[in-house]
């Protein structure tokens, strides 16, 4: 994969070739965009739904609630060992097909068969119907036509992606483009210690893509996190990151240095010196079998020494921060209405050796978990004044250019699927 020149004149964005003009947020304020965006993007894309490490053994399962797919799915390993999905609905009646007490709960375990508490319908982990209660009273049933509805499922690095789309023949490596293709070979398979959460947002859900898409807010929104000298010196210069780039409808990725144990210890929270730890993770990085110069070449791209983190956004809804200290944040941002969204933050690392390791790792996802609290609410006041429309058009700064790819790619998105309607149908 090439290095990201700085361009040796103008800015980011204008290297690009993005456009510089002031950015409308319409597309997320407007119920009407939003039910095309559900089908065009949620039901036709490949989305993250999880890691194989969820998936342990034969017969290990888990559901996933798709709102803005209008669609719940199950995701099993099968006695073969292959992982696959579907749509989590009997074929007898269309009752949900596994659930545990409340049935927009998603759930996991481990089973033989799946059986429907509405009327005992079994189907096998590869999704065949083996048994029918009161066979014999339906006519000419054939059960091999009555399988589970499958769901075109892959696995890149561990992570299970599904497309809702059967027409949609696009393989999930060639989807997902060069930065997958260039991440390929990290080690997600050692990253076994698992910290999740998960918010309720009253915002759209690319207005929270965008806020962890720049680092333009954190020294204002995210001041109070940091010492007094520390927060002096960032609002003063904010984050410089080493590169931007993006590729294509597929993804975008941002590269950023500076992010590494403070040398003035002044500079950070007795608990973080106590730890040697905090938001950028445990200061002492896990071996991990790969030392920085053998990272895969679309991980700190540049090679910059100084180099801490990078921020991989694959379209639409998952965004995947690799860490310099040896350890991996993901996001997932799933729709449930225009102006409401489900976040999922997940922090992987190497299992801890000791209470220390625990200790440190925890205080690095409790970090994580202020800081998307913060943004969250924040969110939620920039949501409804959008929705007021007094102001239309915002400017925006090269800082924020990965932003303008993402609207921009979810209307490019709209419009091809409107496109490719119209040209279906029928001569009146």
């Amino acid at each position: 994969m090439a290095h990201f020149p700085k361009p040796d004149a103008g800015s980011w964005t204008e290297h690009l070739k993005i456009g510089t003009e002031p950015l409308s947020f319409e597309d997320s304020i407007s119920p009407e965009f939003y039910e095309l965006e559900r089908d065009a993007v949620f039901r036709r894309t490949w989305l993250n739904v999880g890691r194989v490490e969820q998936l342990p053994k034969k017969g290990s399962f888990f559901t996933k609630e798709l709102d803005a797919a209008g669609a719940s799915l199950i995701v099993v390993r099968g006695s073969d060992g292959e992982v696959r999905a579907f749509h989590n609905v009997c074929r007898h009646r269309g009752n949900k097909l596994v659930w545990n007490d409340f049935p927009r709960e998603e759930t996991s375990g481990v089973c033989r068969q799946f059986t429907c508490k509405y009327h005992a319908w079994r189907y096998d982990l590869e999704g065949k119907l083996t048994f029918v209660q009161q066979e014999g009273e339906f006519f000419d049933l054939d059960k091999s036509d009555y399988g589970l509805i499958g769901i075109q499922t892959e696995v890149w690095e561990g992570f299970v992606f599904v497309n809702l789309d059967p027409e949609n023949k696009t393989p999930l490596r060639e989807y997902l483009g060069k930065f997958a293709a260039g991440i390929e070979g990290y080690p997600f398979d050692k990253l076994t210690q698992v910290h999740k959460y998960r918010a309720e947002i009253g915002s759209n859900w690319k207005l929270f893509i965008d806020a962890f898409a720049e680092f333009y807010h954190a020294p204002i929104l995210h001041g109070g996190q940091y010492m007094a000298e520390e927060r002096r010196k960032i609002q003063k210069y904010g984050y410089e990151a080493l590169a931007y780039d993006v590729d294509g409808p597929h993804g975008m990725v941002s590269s950023w240095g500076g992010i590494a144990p403070p040398h003035d210890r002044k500079m950070v929270k007795p608990i973080e010196q106590a730890l040697r730890s905090g938001l950028f993770g445990p200061w002492d990085a896990p071996d991990i079998g790969m030392a920085m110069e053998d990272l895969p070449s679309a991980v700190n791209p540049t090679r910059d020494p100084r180099w801490g983190m990078d921020s991989f956004v694959f379209f639409p809804n998952f965004m995947l921060l690799i860490w310099r200290p040896n350890w991996v944040l993901t996001y997932h941002y799933w729709p449930t209405s225009y102006n409401t969204h489900i976040f999922e933050g997940t922090c992987y690392f190497v299992p801890p050796k000791n209470a220390f390791q625990r200790l440190q790792q925890e205080l690095a996802a409790v970090s994580f978990k202020e800081y998307g609290l913060q943004d969250g609410n924040t969110l939620e006041a920039t949501q409804t004044m959008l929705e007021s429309r007094a102001v239309t058009d915002f400017p925006l700064n090269d800082q924020e250019v990965l932003l303008r790819h993402l609207h921009h790619t979810t209307y490019q998105y709209v419009r091809d699927h409107q496109r490719r309607q119209t040209q279906t149908q029928p001569a009146s």
